[in-house]
């Protein structure tokens, strides 16, 4: 009798056993939600970059176009070309001819070429490259329309041009006086033959170097 009581017994215990060990393995976190790596909260450490840029340019032959269009892809830069309503001819940039039309609005100081189509959003921009061709000595005159059109106060505008002789000093000191509340930067004379270098040594001294 003693020796089935105690097969009983070991009987009951190990099937006790056995529903605890079946009842652990089955058990669920709160609400049925596993804790993994994935559904920890994710921080990000990613900032600003830098100042948005826009870099503004005139071109009549091409060459400031190209100028300008290697300088937005160094600095992840926005383009905007400014358009003459009434696009130069080879004749109207004929510097041999005091008559042409080129000639005539460089001498004028009130000239004010009409530009087509316009900036929406210029107020994002904190940077604004303005690239443009020497004509007699100074920007064209097409870029004081530019600069009579927006307010540039607060902004800093670095200007660069293309020319194969005349320096750039001349428009510099224009763009001041035209804009006085905004902070000029150093200006950039590139040949017809600029190089990515031209640009990079110039951005490094001006601060605005790797501001994409």
């Amino acid at each position: 009798m003693k020796k089935l009581l105690s097969i009983l017994i070991s009987c009951t215990l190990l099937f006790g056993l056995a529903a605890c060990g079946s009842n652990s393995e089955n058990q669920q976190p709160p609400n049925g939600q596993e804790q993994s790596d994935e559904s920890r909260p994710v921080t990000s450490g990613a900032e600003g970059t830098g100042a948005k840029a826009l870099v503004v340019y005139f071109s009549a032959t091409g060459n400031t176009k190209s100028a300008a269009e290697g300088l937005a892809k160094m600095q992840g830069a926005d383009l905007y070309e400014i358009v003459p309503k009434q696009p130069y001819t080879d004749e109207d940039l004929n510097y041999n001819d005091s008559s042409t039309r080129a000639t005539v609005e460089q001498n004028d100081e009130n000239a004010r070429p009409a530009i087509s189509g316009g900036i929406d959003n210029l107020a994002e921009y904190d940077v604004i490259y303005v690239g443009f061709p020497i004509w007699w000595g100074d920007m064209p005159r097409i870029l004081y329309t530019f600069f009579d059109t927006y307010d540039l106060s607060d902004k800093t505008i670095a200007p660069f041009c293309t020319s194969g002789g005349s320096g750039i000093s001349k428009a510099v000191q224009s763009i001041n006086k035209l804009e006085p509340s905004a902070t000029i930067t150093e200006g950039l004379q590139a040949s017809t033959s600029h190089t990515s270098d031209d640009f990079a040594e110039w951005l490094s001294r001006i601060g605005l170097a790797g501001q994409e």
